[in-house]
Formats: structure tokens, sequence, C-alpha cells
């Protein structure tokens, strides 16, 4: 049975590229850019980084199972790469960018299937949690496909598409970046047939320089959207007209006050929310308001699909906090750990969960560093401080070099509070501060590894 993806032949038309068979093989049943992941039959895409060059990898990927390569015109000859094909009878496909390369040929691949209905979300905060609740959903009543974990960038983007298979009908895929120009590039290699944004924040705002920046990246996920096809907009966000300007497709508006199906939603604290949808309570397991305005995000999609209120509440109530995202976990203390990554708008949202959450015990409060918002960290930080001068916090803990502006508010506003850049220190002073019963809240931007403290806080052990 032939389980290629794609065959070399055409693959390397469509590219245009340069080819060189020193083996029988006619395709590729996977792809990989990491040789460590390559399996039997894999098409490894060799990538220029930072750190490394994929191009050096390319024998460990020959080794591995890979049947090919694809490379760089101008990496052949430093890595001698021609002799290593011939020599381990292997197939390169020469191409000018392999990263383009790689995104050429998911474009070309997806374009294969035209029946799935394909689903890109994207905006500043609640993508992957959105993307989860509208598979849990979806799943219900049609074959579904999501990207795994946060493959949603220039390079993970084209490593999920190629997860699609004959049997699918329906496909989700969140849309992230980190550089100008990101989501255009691999929202033309999806060309969803519906687009959503959940918002428009100021995360990543360093690369972007303004909050006008990220909305017009983030818009343009719709530049691929023909006649036929629906754009999903947050009515709540500050953005919202704007971004329903000069769209081609359908433009709908999504929100609490957008479906007649729902009737209210009660706060039940830690143990989530409680949705009355077409006359059915939905117990919905994440927490705030904006894990519920991502389940309005998650049914506005899958009410395009359709499928059925059912299906809505089914999906809804299989739904848990995914890692890092509002998780809860219990022990000497209940831990809050929503340290997957931080921007103003998720700490604000966050930090008022927690406030308004009716705890017995004290509140303890862990915050870390939100990164990557350039000229507006100070700012932000500042801010930072003025909401947590008014949040009624029995112990605030600030972990970070950014968050120092913060301490410094609160200095003023002659609230207490302890600030560290290390995280032993850290570690220690709180876990001489907590006791049995506590709620802590971790919060912080990922490189600042705040879930360390989980087993401290939980157990007693000390990072």
């Amino acid at each position: 049975m032939n389980t290629n993806l794609l065959g070399f032949n055409e693959l390397s038309d469509f590219l245009g590229s340069r080819r060189f068979a020193f083996s029988a093989a006619n395709g590729f049943s996977s792809i990989a850019i990491d040789s460590r992941k390559v399996n039997e039959g894999s098409l490894f895409f060799a990538l220029p980084g930072a750190s490394c060059d994929g191009h050096q990898f390319v024998v460990d990927a020959f080794n591995g199972g890979a049947v090919g390569a694809v490379v760089e015109s101008s990496k052949i000859e430093s890595f001698d790469l021609l002799n290593i094909a011939q020599k381990l009878n292997k197939q390169l496909i020469v191409v000018e960018n392999s990263l383009k390369g790689l995104q050429d040929s998911a474009k070309f691949y997806v374009k294969r299937f035209n029946k799935i209905k394909k689903i890109g979300i994207t905006g500043s905060s609640g993508k992957t949690t959105t993307k989860e609740i509208t598979g849990a959903i979806i799943s219900c009543e049609k074959n579904t496909i999501i990207n795994k974990g946060n493959l949603n960038s220039d390079t993970g983007l084209p490593l999920s598409v190629f997860e699609i298979r004959d049997e699918h009908e329906v496909g989700v895929f969140e849309l992230g970046m980190n550089r100008p120009g990101e989501i255009s590039e691999i929202a033309n290699i999806l060309k969803p047939n519906i687009a959503l944004i959940t918002n428009i924040g100021t995360a990543h705002i360093e690369f972007f320089g303004t909050k006008d920046g990220i909305f017009n990246e983030k818009k343009s996920i719709f530049n691929y959207l023909t006649n036929n096809d629906v754009a999903l907009i947050p009515q709540n966000d500050d953005y919202a007209e704007k971004l329903a300007q000069g769209v081609t497709g359908n433009v709908k508006f999504y929100g609490t006050k957008c479906f007649k199906e729902f009737e209210c939603a009660r706060s039940l604290g830690l143990d989530g929310t409680e949705i009355s949808w077409a006359g059915e309570k939905i117990h919905f397991a994440l927490g705030g308001q904006h894990s519920l305005d991502d389940a309005m995000a998650a049914i506005a999609i899958a009410k395009e699909i359709p499928v059925s209120n059912k299906a809505i509440k089914q999906g809804l109530e299989s739904v848990k906090p995914l890692f890092g995202r509002l998780e809860i976990i219990k022990g000497r203390t209940t831990v809050i750990r929503d340290c997957y990554n931080a921007n103003p708008e998720s700490v604000t949202k966050s930090i008022e969960f927690c406030n308004s959450v009716n705890w017995p015990a004290r509140k303890v409060y862990v915050i870390a560093d939100m990164l990557e918002l350039g000229d507006t960290s100070k700012n932000e930080h500042s801010k930072l401080g003025e909401l947590l001068s008014v949040s009624k916090i029995d112990g605030l803990f600030l972990f970070g070099k950014e968050i120092e502006v913060t301490a410094e508010i609160l200095k003023n506003n002659n609230k207490q509070y302890f600030h560290t850049n290390d995280m032993g220190a850290l570690s220690d002073t709180l876990d001489r501060y907590v006791q049995a019963g506590d709620l802590v809240l971790l919060k912080g931007s990922r490189s600042c590894e705040l879930e360390r403290l989980t087993p401290m806080l939980t157990e007693g052990r000390n990072v």
C-alpha cells in the first residue's frame, strides 16, 4: 500500500527545484525539521537557525530513516551533501530557501484536500485555549484534526497541516506570530475557510512597536478569505469595527450578546463556570471572564460548521485546563498555575479572577516579569503595580528584573511585597511564608519558569 503523502516528482516540480535522486524512493510518508524526530520514510527539511544549522544534521536524518532532504543550494558544497546523499542512497531536493520550501510544500499539500473545512485562529491571547475548546466541540460530530500544542509558527503550522488526512472533515489550526509578516505568511499556507481573532492586545509588542501594528498583523489572517468564507470578530474588542472593515467574505461578531442560545453564566470560582445555553446547564471547567470569552469564540466557530447544541454542551464539559493555563493544583496549598505566558491583558485577567475568588484562607500572588513588551514595558509594569496595590492580597512576591518597576509603585503605595531576581531566594522565602490552605497564584512569562515552584507549594519540597 502506498503511504506517501507526496511524490518527489510532483513536489519538486511544484517547488521548481533541482532534484538529485540517488534512490528509487518515489515519495515520503512524513516530514521533519528535527533529525531526532525523523521516521522511516520521512522527508527532512534542513533549516538554518540562530544557534545551529539543520544542514549539519542531514546525515543523522538519513541514518534515522529519512528517504530524502530539502536543502539550500548555498549549503551543498560546504556540507558535502551530494556525496552524502549518493553514498547513503537518498534523495535531495535543492531550493534557495529551505524555510520557504517547507512552507510552499505545506501549501501544495493542503490544497489537495478540497473537502476539509479549515479553521484559523489567532489573537494576542486565548488562541490555544480557544483552539482546544473548538476541537473538543466539533470533534463530537465531525472527524477533526487540531494542531498539537503550540505548533503555530512559520515552521509549526506547516508541520501541522501535513497531519491532514483524507478522512478529516474539519481542521482547527492556531496561528501565532513573533515577527512582522508571519500571520500573513502562514495564513497563505492554510487559506482558512473560517478565520477568528480572539482579541487585539499587547503580546509581542516589542516586535511591532504599537498596538496598531499588532492589529494590522492579526487582521492579515482575513486576507485569504473568499466570498464564501467567514471572518469572526470579538464584539467587545476595541478594534472590532476596524477588524470588520474591508474584509472579503461574511463578517460576523461573537460574544455572549451575539447568541440567542446564551442565557447567562455563573462563576463557580475555582470549579469553573456554569453556562446556561439553549435551556441546558453546562459545567465548563475553566473559570474567569477570559475563559468564557474563549468558550464563546469556540462556539462561534462550531456554529459555522455547524454542529448541534448537544455537541456544544458535550464538548464544553469535556474541556480540561491546559498546562500553565489556569490549572488548579491542590496540595498543602492550592495553586493556580497560570504561567504559560504573560502579557498585560492576561495578567490583568488572571489577577482579577483571583481577586474575585471567595477563599477562606490567605491569598498569595507570585508575579513575574511580562516580557517582549519593548518600549512599553516600564509603563505596563507600572500599571501592574497600581492594580496590585488595590488588590486584596495577603502575600505578594515579585520575580524578575522588568518587574522592578512594579515594586517601586508598590513601595510608593505602602504595599508590602518581596522582590528578588533569584529563583532559589524566591522559593526559600515563599516556602517559609505559605501555610496549609493558602491560595497561591503563579503568573509570569514562560521563560521565568514559575512552574518550578509547584512541588514546593503543593508538597513542601524546595526547587
